[in-house]
């Protein structure tokens, strides 16, 4: 019993300073960062099993597509670092409250993780797997009201014309 003890104390040891280690990175939230690197790793998986039964393998395009989950960790990146330089620029030099800029970084991870699902589903598709149809389109409406949201937050929600 002693050494299950033993076991179970290192178990958590390990854990809790992955997740000490996880927030201090990336903050309160940063299961959603956690989230968005286990759908990269499901993509890329679900990517290579659809190349290897439809024959397509191919270490260029896999390489291709480690760059481009690489390119989306730049991407949300930029958009809180964004986000922080200007709502810090609002506070200390303009003395204008621009907090709500941090919704750029948000809004930036909750398009890309609907990004890595829509594309995990497609090459679930791809394979030959039927994917539950409600699924797809209610990721679609998602995507969305996401992006209606962001025009509408941003100040860039256009109004057609004559209105």
């Amino acid at each position: 019993m002693n050494e299950m003890n033993k076991i179970m104390d290192t178990y958590n040891l390990v854990v809790g300073g992955i997740v000490t280690l996880l927030a201090a990175i990336f903050g309160k939230y940063w299961y959603l960062f956690a989230i968005f690197l286990l759908l990269n790793l499901f993509d890329y998986a679900t990517g290579y099993m659809k190349a290897r039964k439809l024959k397509k393998e191919s270490s260029s395009v896999g390489l291709a597509g480690v760059v481009k989950k690489l390119g989306y960790w730049i991407i949300i990146a930029t958009a809180f670092l964004t986000a922080y330089a200007l709502t810090a620029l609002g506070e200390d030099i303009l003395n204008i409250d621009l907090s709500f800029l941090a919704l750029l970084g948000w809004f930036t991870l909750a398009c890309l993780l609907i990004n890595e699902v829509r594309s995990i589903l497609e090459n679930l598709v791809e394979y030959g797997l039927d994917v539950p149809y409600v699924l797809i389109k209610g990721l679609a409406v998602t995507e969305r009201l996401l992006s209606e949201k962001t025009d509408t937050v941003m100040g860039t929600d256009e109004k057609k014309e004559g209105e």
